[in-house]
């Protein structure tokens, strides 16, 4: 290879890619479709359509997908032109290695044409409908009731005509649909970050079915599984590079190539209403529980996470391998994951300090550009169940709840918009403007900025909230950050920490 793509063919068949490149141990075209994935960005082209071909290639079946983008078009067109195929590029340490996968069979563009992804989600063919949509995409609110995610304040109609809006709407349509048709139901694979993400859809889907039909939120409440899942894997922003290595690497340009880590985790409640494919065959864990997996991953490697974007965008820090790489920044993040990991169960067969130390191994990890940035966007979704929830329960129990204070703090500096040069940016928050407005009235002082934040409606759980010893702690540390700034302001907890 010479590096120039200029006369490449496209990604269409397998049958021009370069040697070295691992390719699909099956035959595509032989098996049909038994999935609708909802959201085929970066992630689930990183993550369960890899378990789905390699299930494939294990035992077979009809298990290929039917991916499905509710906004973008951009994506669909460009599988659709590669009959699904696309390029997964794994970054470590030791190098960049490529493979092919090919488990999705077509894709949709709801916005462009709804109606086919209703007939896709009724399809008789199709035992699971999955979805990785992000925490806001699904318009459930605190109480468990579904809205619509563009009018939080209503209701998806469903009644004359019927016109599902968001995700919540087009499962219990769809499920009507099938109820009525005698089509046995199919299974809800929740994939996103969310606390115990199975019951909170089957929530949200009873909900709305019970003021929709109640007979039909009998059916769906009886017969529709809905199993909890957890996912770990690290899936940067496909960039340039991306597609020229991809490129270099397999002979063809490949629009729709991702790049991800080597380390890979899937855990999934072992509940199905119409089978599954063999997902074990690419490493996933079936259980009875996924919760004590869910905390973990949420406490220590989320939570550390958003740490190192609130405190590593702040402080200048591009991506999460120079913010690890920072003395200083790294200290406060070892800390946070001892903490976080203090406030689990204990889990059979886990060790917290090995998983630990792997996690700032994959930090750390160079081939992975996972920009601050992109982590620190839908904080108010996020920060709950990977910072509040966690800090609720340690100070319950007595416990230092500093780490969990600063990881606050640093995030409300974050609200205020502005860099420290001055340079403003956008929060990417669904709460934006409310923030703003919070913020706008408080100034620049610290103790007026911490309480507008922390009295945000439904935001901090109440008890934390009343806690003085908890709202001391994020204004004091947040008072010291706006006068310090933020990068003096690790340095000088970084030798707080180490003095202790």
């Amino acid at each position: 290879m010479n590096g120039d793509t200029g006369n490449m063919r496209n990604l269409t068949s397998l049958e021009h890619i370069a040697g070295g490149v691992r390719l699909p141990r099956y035959t595509p075209g032989d098996h049909g479709v038994g999935i609708v994935h909802l959201g085929i960005g970066a992630f689930h082209r990183a993550h369960q359509a890899v378990y789905t071909d390699d299930a494939l290639a294990a035992e077979g079946g009809d298990w290929r997908i039917v991916g499905a983008s509710l906004r973008s078009t951009d994506i669909v067109d460009i599988l659709d032109r590669q009959n699904g195929f696309y390029t997964l590029l794994e970054r470590g340490p030791q190098g960049t290695s490529a493979r092919v996968v090919a488990s999705i069979e077509r894709a949709i563009a709801a916005s462009r044409d709804p109606q086919a992804l209703l007939t896709a989600m009724v399809d008789p063919a199709i035992r699971i409908v999955s979805m990785t949509v992000t925490e806001k995409a699904y318009g459930i609110d605190r109480a468990n009731r579904a809205v619509d995610p563009a009018h939080p304040s209503i209701a998806p109609d469903l009644t004359s005509p019927r016109a599902p809006s968001g995700v919540i709407g087009l499962i219990v349509e769809s499920l009507r649909q099938r109820r009525d048709a005698g089509i046995a139901p199919y299974t809800v694979l929740c994939c996103d970050n969310l606390p115990d993400n199975g019951g909170l859809i089957r929530a949200g889907a009873l909900d709305l079915a019970r003021r929709v039909d109640p007979d039909l939120a009998g059916w769906i409440e009886g017969e529709v599984a809905f199993p909890a899942t957890m996912v770990d894997r690290i899936t940067p922003a496909s960039t340039d590079t991306t597609h020229a290595d991809a490129a270099r690497l397999t002979g063809c340009r490949d629009e729709a190539a991702v790049e991800t880590e080597p380390f890979t985790q899937w855990v999934i409640e072992d509940e199905f209403s119409s089978g599954r494919p063999a997902w074990e065959a690419g490493g996933a864990i079936f259980t009875s529980d996924v919760a004590p997996y869910e905390h973990m991953k949420l406490r220590m490697l989320n939570g550390s996470h958003s740490l190192m974007a609130y405190a590593g965008f702040l402080a200048g820090l591009k991506y999460v391998r120079d913010a690890i790489a920072w003395p200083p920044l790294a200290a406060l993040v070892r800390r946070h994951l001892t903490v976080a990991a203090s406030t689990l169960r204990p889990l059979e067969g886990v060790d917290f300090a090995d998983y630990a130390a792997a996690l700032v191994e994959r930090f750390a990890n160079p081939a992975i550009a996972h920009e601050t940035y992109q982590i620190a966007m839908d904080g108010t979704e996020k920060l709950p169940q990977r910072i509040l929830l966690p800090a609720l329960a340690h100070l319950e129990e007595g416990g230092d709840i500093r780490s969990f204070a600063w990881a606050t703090a640093a995030w409300m500096h974050y609200c205020l918009g502005r860099n420290e040069t001055g340079e403003a940016y956008a929060l990417r928050d669904p709460r934006e403007a409310e923030i703003a407005g919070a913020v706008a009235k408080a100034g620049n002082h610290a103790p007026a900025i911490a309480g507008a934040l922390m009295d945000l409606p439904v935001f901090v759980p109440q008890a934390l909230a009343a806690s003085p010893v908890w709202r001391d702690t994020v204004t004091e540390i947040l008072g010291d950050i706006l006068e310090r700034g933020m990068r003096p302001a690790i340095e000088a907890e970084a030798a707080r920490i180490e003095a202790s």
